[in-house]
């Protein structure tokens, strides 16, 4: 058996019209209506909303975590199981879901909470580089106060996160092939989110977490694991820690992983992947139609 990973991809990814299809399913059908009592809106809306409200914090992680959630489902229906899981960001929560380490309603209540919490952080910016040297970038960041490597997803790409004039500094002084401030409404995955991390500890704390049936790697530790105790740690540090992508691509090879199936819209995490793990055996499922017989 070929040893295969599933990999849930975070904010950014989200695509007008994702999981339309899945309520034709009587799985995706029920999900959307116990999502629909829990948030207080329909997530078939969202997705086909023609004021793009899919792109605003509040909403993209819910629809995110759900329709993710509901592909993995269908993969388990269909007798595919992973031998591990991982998430960027937002996706770490469809990992747990899918590992058993809590249900459904309580991981879409905390994503609820997540996405409200990350929608009013207002102070701070984040920007993307590509095609930079990476010990100059290095160098500039701990020279810098107020900015942090938020997201190392491959050699090539990563994403900056702090405050406007910190994150602008860098922008200007590391030279790269390209630089892109990102849409999104704060600092996330830096300490300036540390005043939302506190507030979301309240809720996470009253969540039961399990130990969890299928390793997960997380964002803030690349190696996998079961503790659900340890899974929950490493969820409180992921609001104000870096998403360490690239060290996640190298531990799934290290562990003896051949494939990888990205569960959710895009093709992100399978084109950052690629750059790290060229060896690895990419697919992805976005929609009923990719999903294996």
């Amino acid at each position: 058996m070929t040893k295969t990973a599933w990999v849930f991809p975070g904010q950014g990814s989200q695509a007008i019209g994702m999981g339309i299809d899945l309520q034709n399913s009587p799985l995706g059908k029920a999900r959307y209506e116990q999502a629909a009592d829990i948030l207080g809106w329909s997530i078939v809306e969202i997705c086909q909303s023609k004021e793009d409200k899919l792109s605003r914090t509040l909403y993209t992680q819910p629809c995110l975590y759900v329709v993710e959630s509901i592909l993995a489902d269908l993969l388990k229906e269909r007798g595919h199981h992973p031998d591990l899981l991982a998430g960027h960001s937002l996706g770490e929560y469809v990992a747990l879901y899918t590992a058993g380490v809590f249900d459904f309603e309580s991981g879409l209540r905390l994503v609820k909470r997540r996405a409200e919490l990350m929608d009013n952080a207002s102070d701070g910016m984040m920007a993307a580089l590509l095609g930079f040297d990476r010990d100059q970038l290095e160098q500039q960041i701990a020279q810098t106060p107020d900015v942090v490597l938020a997201n190392d997803n491959n050699a090539g790409q990563v994403v900056i996160s702090g405050t406007p004039a910190a994150v602008e500094t860098i922008m200007a002084t590391v030279k790269s092939k390209r630089a892109v401030k990102l849409n999104v409404s704060g600092a996330f995955h830096s300490p300036l989110m540390a005043e939302a991390a506190a507030e979301f500890q309240l809720v996470l704390d009253i969540v039961s977490f399990n130990t969890a049936k299928i390793p997960v790697s997380s964002n803030v530790d690349p190696e996998p694991s079961t503790d659900s105790a340890t899974l929950r740690e490493r969820l409180v540090q992921q609001m104000t820690g870096s998403v360490r992508w690239r060290e996640i691509s190298l531990k799934l090879t290290e562990v003896g992983i051949e494939r990888v199936v990205e569960v959710g819209p895009g093709k992100v995490l399978t084109g950052i992947i690629k750059r790290t793990c060229p060896n690895l055996l990419l697919e992805n499922i976005s929609t009923v139609a990719e999903l294996p017989q």
